[in-house]
C-alpha cells in the first residue's frame, strides 16, 4: 500500500514538474531582488529581450544581494539589477576599487560582464518622518549622535553589508543599542505607527513621498554612489548584450521613483508598469499579461503541490525504512533519532539557505529542505508503533517460526500502521505550512503570494497565498483520515 502511494505521488508530481522544466529551456533566466524596484527593472529586461525576439524566465523576487550574485555566477541565472554601490561596498567589499574600470575587471575575472549605468543613482541614506524629526531637530546623520535611546529599524540585508549599519556607527560615531532587523517594506509602516525612529531608505522609494519622510542629510559622506545597472554572464549572445544596452540611460531618478510610485500606491503590476514606461520612454510596444486572482491561486497551488508531493514522497520512501531500523537496533536508532530531531531544531529558512550552495535556488533546494524537515514524524512514529507491539505477540510470532522479514510484513507493520499514518500525516500537514517558505528562494508556491502581498502592502495577496495554503492543510489532514478509517480496522480506530 505504502509502495503504490509513493509511487502514485511521484507520477503526480512528474506530471506537473516535467513542463515547466520543459518551459525553461532556451530562456535567458532573469532574476531580481525581493524589492519592488528590482522587480520593476527585472520585467524591463524581460521585456526588452522578447522584443528582440529572445525568450526569457523572470525570477521574480529570489532575495538578496548574496543569492543573486552566487546565482549568477554557479549559471542558475543570466542576468539581473545591481548597484554600483553595492558592488564595490558588499559583493567586493575587500577589494580596492576606484572607478569603474576596476569595476568592470573584477567582474570580468568572475566571468561576469556590467552595462553602463541605466541612468538614475538610487544610494541609501536615513530617514525619519518629518514630525519626529520636527520634534528633535534632527537634520543631518551627525544630529543622531545626541539621541541615544533612538530605535532603528533597518533592513536585514542593511544590518550586515559592508556599507550599512556596522560602518555607518563607526563613521558617525553612533552608540544606539535598540536597533534591529526587519523586512524593508514593513519598516515604513512600523516608522509610520512610530515603532521606531528611523530606517534604511533607497531614495527612489516612492513610500518616501507618500509617508512624508525626512531625508537626513549624509554630512559625513558615508554613503556611495549606487548607480542601476545590469549584471549579465559573459557567455550571453550579442544579439541579448546589445538588447540590454538599449536600457543604458533611459531611466532618471524621476521615472524610476514614478514607476515605484504606480505599484506601491497605484496598485499597478509590476509588468503593466514596465510595459508602459517602454511604450512612453521608447516607443516600443509590448505586450504583457496579468495573472487573474483565480489564474494566480492555480498556478501557485501547482507549484505547492510539486513540493508537497515530492518531499514527501522521498520523506517516506526513506524515513520508514529508518524507523524500522531505529525499533530494532536499539543503538543505531538512537543515532538516527537524535540526527532526524537535530535537522527538525533547524529554522525552516535556514534550511532552505543551506541547501543552495548543493542545490542551486529553486524548486529542488526546497525540496530538499522539506524532505529533511518531513523526515522526525515519521521516524519516530514508525519506531513508536513497532516499538509498542506487545511483548506477547512477537513471543507468539516466534513461536510460530515465523522469519524477521515475513514477521515485520505480515504482523509488525500491520499491527503499526495507524502509528505510521499518523506520522505520515504530521508530516504532510507541516510540509504544507513550511512549504511557503520556498518562494524566499525562487521555489514558488503559496508563499510567493504572501511575500509579494507584504512587499506591495496589499493584504488581499496575501491572503490569495494564506487562505488557499490552510485549506490544503486542511485537505490533506482530510485525506489522511480517511486513509486511516479505510486501512485500519475499525476495533483498532476508535
Amino acid at each position: 500500500m505504502i509502495k503504490s502511494i509513493i509511487t502514485l505521488a511521484f507520477l503526480i508530481a512528474s506530471s506537473l514538474f516535467i513542463p515547466l522544466a520543459q518551459a525553461s529551456i532556451d530562456h535567458l533566466r532573469i532574476g531580481s531582488k525581493s524589492f519592488t524596484e528590482s522587480v520593476i527593472l527585472g520585467e524591463l529586461v524581460s521585456y526588452t529581450l522578447e522584443n528582440t525576439g529572445q525568450p526569457s524566465i523572470h525570477r521574480q523576487a529570489i532575495g538578496g544581494t548574496r543569492l543573486l550574485w552566487n546565482a549568477l555566477k554557479n549559471g542558475e541565472i543570466d542576468i539581473y539589477p545591481e548597484y554600483t554601490g553595492t558592488i564595490t561596498q558588499e559583493i567586493f567589499s575587500t577589494e580596492l576599487i576606484n572607478n569603474q574600470t576596476d569595476i568592470h575587471t573584477i567582474l570580468a575575472s568572475h566571468g561576469i560582464r556590467m552595462t553602463r549605468p541605466l541612468g538614475f543613482n538610487n544610494t541609501y541614506a536615513i530617514g525619519m518622518t518629518e514630525a519626529r524629526a520636527n520634534t528633535l531637530g534632527i537634520k543631518n546623520i551627525s544630529d543622531l549622535q545626541d539621541y541615544p535611546k533612538l530605535r532603528f529599524g533597518f533592513s536585514n540585508e542593511f544590518m550586515a553589508r559592508g556599507d550599512g549599519w556596522p560602518s555607518l556607527r563607526k563613521r558617525y560615531i553612533l552608540s544606539q543599542q535598540r536597533v534591529n532587523g526587519l523586512e524593508h517594506d514593513l519598516a515604513y509602516r512600523a516608522l509610520n505607527d512610530g515603532d521606531i525612529d528611523a530606517i534604511d531608505l533607497y531614495m527612489t522609494d516612492a513610500d518616501i513621498q507618500y509617508y512624508k519622510l525626512r531625508v537626513l542629510d549624509d554630512d559625513l559622506a558615508h554613503f556611495p554612489e549606487y548607480h542601476a545597472v545590469l549584471l549579465y554572464r559573459d557567455d550571453l549572445k550579442p544579439k541579448a548584450i546589445e538588447a540590454l544596452a538599449a536600457l543604458e540611460g533611459t531611466i532618471d531618478h524621476n521615472a524610476m521613483r514614478a514607476m515605484n510610485a504606480e505599484v506601491k500606491m497605484g496598485g499597478k503590476s509590476e509588468s503593466r508598469v514596465a510595459a508602459e514606461f517602454l511604450k512612453n520612454a521608447t516607443g516600443v510596444s509590448v505586450s504583457y499579461a496579468e495573472e487573474s486572482i483565480t489564474g494566480r491561486i492555480f498556478r501557485t497551488t501547482k507549484e505547492h503541490i510539486i513540493l508537497v508531493v515530492i518531499s514527501l514522497s522521498a520523506a517516506i520512501l526513506i524515513a520508514l525504512p529508518l524507523g524500522i531500523i531505529s525499533a530494532h537496533f536499539p543503538r543505531p536508532g538512537q543515532i538516527i533519532l537524535s540526527i532526524a530531531g537535530i535537522i527538525q531544531t533547524i529554522p525552516a529558512l535556514a534550511l532552505l539557505v543551506f541547501m543552495i550552495p548543493f542545490l542551486g535556488i529553486g524548486a529542488p533546494a526546497a525540496i530538499a529542505a522539506l524532505f529533511l524537515y518531513s523526515l522526525l514524524p515519521i521516524i519516530r512514529n514508525t519506531y513508536a508503533g513497532l516499538h509498542d507491539i506487545p511483548q506477547s505477540l512477537r513471543e507468539s510470532a516466534e513461536a510460530l517460526g515465523l522469519p524477521p522479514l515475513l514477521r515485520l510484513t505480515k504482523i509488525d507493520l500491520p499491527l503499526a500502521k495507524r502509528s505510521i499514518l499518523a506520522g505520515i500525516k504530521t508530516s504532510a500537514v507541516i510540509n504544507v505550512g513550511f512549504a511557503t517558505l520556498g518562494a524566499f528562494i525562487a521555489a514558488g508556491g503559496y508563499g510567493e503570494s504572501i511575500l509579494t502581498g507584504i512587499r506591495l502592502d496589499n493584504i488581499g495577496l496575501i491572503l490569495q497565498g494564506a487562505i488557499p495554503a490552510a485549506i490544503l492543510a486542511l485537505a490533506v489532514q482530510g485525506v489522511f483520515e480517511l486513509v486511516e478509517r479505510a486501512l485500519i480496522p475499525k476495533n483498532l480506530y476508535q
